[in-house]
């Protein structure tokens, strides 16, 4: 299976609050104004996550958003690369909230080949992936979502941090030439 290579990227803060300003600025007006729109977003808060029932509705959320698709796109997103989706955003959601207090908040976007899975949470921390271990039960969340997504990169917000996903939504056969 062809795969692009999986970024993990957590921002440094400049050593000086000024250093890097001007230039942070242009280049995120320049990557802001570079990426289209996407065909199709929606959003949803879960503002009371640490009972139990974001993480299924997250799920459900984005299997329902999914389904929406062949509205906007060419054609209809593949059984696998849906299953995919609902795979990260419940270790995304998981993380958020297992490691933070709050809400947290799940961003859909929809692009032509690819859909952009966004979890806002109140923690500054980013989080970490472990090492492979066999032994080790649970913890692997991370590790899955770098696996399978494109990229992966960790925002700062003003009030927490955005957790950033690119899944690719052309089927792993096609991605094979096969």
């Amino acid at each position: 299976m062809k795969r692009g290579k999986a970024e993990y990227e957590v921002p440094s803060a400049p050593a000086h609050p000024y250093e890097g300003s001007a230039r942070a600025m242009t280049d995120a007006i320049t990557a802001e104004r570079a990426t289209p729109e996407p065909l199709l977003s929606a959003s949803v808060v879960f503002d009371n996550a640490a009972d139990g029932g974001a993480i299924g509705s997250a799920r459900a959320f984005t299997a329902d958003f999914l389904a929406a698709a062949p509205a906007v796109r060419r054609e209809p997103v593949t059984r696998d690369r849906v299953d995919l989706a609902k795979l990260v955003v419940s270790e995304l959601v998981t993380n958020a909230v297992r490691h933070t207090s709050g809400p947290c908040r799940l961003l859909l976007e929809l692009r032509q080949d690819a859909l952009e899975i966004s979890v806002f949470d109140r923690a500054a921390a980013a989080p970490v992936p472990r090492g492979h271990d066999p032994r080790r039960i649970g913890q692997h969340g991370v590790e899955i979502v770098i696996a399978v997504c494109e990229s992966v990169t960790v925002e700062p917000e003003p009030e927490g941090k955005r957790v950033r996903a690119r899944l690719s939504l052309v089927p792993a056969d096609a991605e094979a030439g096969v």
